[in-house]
């Protein structure tokens, strides 16, 4: 899986060197590549904005260096393109598997006021948002997106993880306990520690129900 970040930013994107997603791309089982934008403006102030046609506040993207970024790093058109954008359609779970089918994906983040609406236009498949919030910039929300497909890459974690989690079934996650047994008085569930698999399935399943119908009721859809 190759995931292409643009973004005027690149250092925001550290984080993906450490813990997990830090390992899956040195031991070569995911590439992501973090391009600067800025690399394709002209020297030797290398803008990359300026104000927008009809006034308002703040400042748009300009396309020039996006447009020349974007055929660098996709020529021929063949990965994915998205606009991380709070007017997008929301990422959820459902959408990673489409996504890794790709193979490759490009992520554009827009900063300011956004992106010349032309490169849209011309230039991207789809418009993806992290929710139904507004930040300072996609960086943030294409962070998300690479931590939840880097999951799902074969070798990165576990079969077993994925399997068992909230959003694999619909349902959100029943609690997790380790040692100690007791803690601040509270103790572990006994069922976890009974050994009877059946009991410890079937506990798990109805604390999952439970926590589905407090937090996140629209998710069962008639799920008993």
């Amino acid at each position: 899986m190759k995931i292409t970040v643009l973004t005027l930013f690149p250092e925001m994107f550290a984080p993906l060197d450490e813990s997990i997603i830090g390992r899956a791309r040195k031991g070569g089982k995911l590439d992501i590549e973090i391009v600067n934008i800025r690399d394709f403006a002209d020297a030797p102030h290398y803008k990359c904005d300026d104000y927008p046609f009809g006034g308002g506040a703040g400042m748009v993207m300009l396309p020039g260096p996006i447009g020349l970024a974007i055929k660098a790093v996709d020529p021929e058109h063949k990965a994915r393109r998205i606009y991380m954008s709070p007017k997008g359609k929301v990422f959820t779970q459902g959408k990673v598997p489409e996504l890794l089918s790709y193979g490759h994906i490009v992520l554009l983040c827009g900063h300011y006021e956004g992106i010349d609406q032309r490169v849209i236009d011309l230039y991207m498949d789809e418009e993806i948002s992290a929710g139904d919030f507004v930040l300072t910039g996609g960086e943030l929300p294409a962070m998300i997106v690479c931590d939840c497909l880097a999951r799902h890459v074969e070798g990165v974690i576990s079969d077993e993880s994925l399997t068992d989690e909230s959003f694999s079934d619909g349902l959100l996650e029943y609690p997790q306990y380790t040692r100690p047994a007791v803690y601040e008085g509270v103790a572990v569930p006994d069922v976890l520690i009974s050994g009877n698999h059946a009991a410890i399935a079937k506990w798990r399943r109805e604390q999952s129900l439970e926590l589905t119908r407090k937090m996140r009721p629209d998710l069962l859809d008639g799920k008993s």
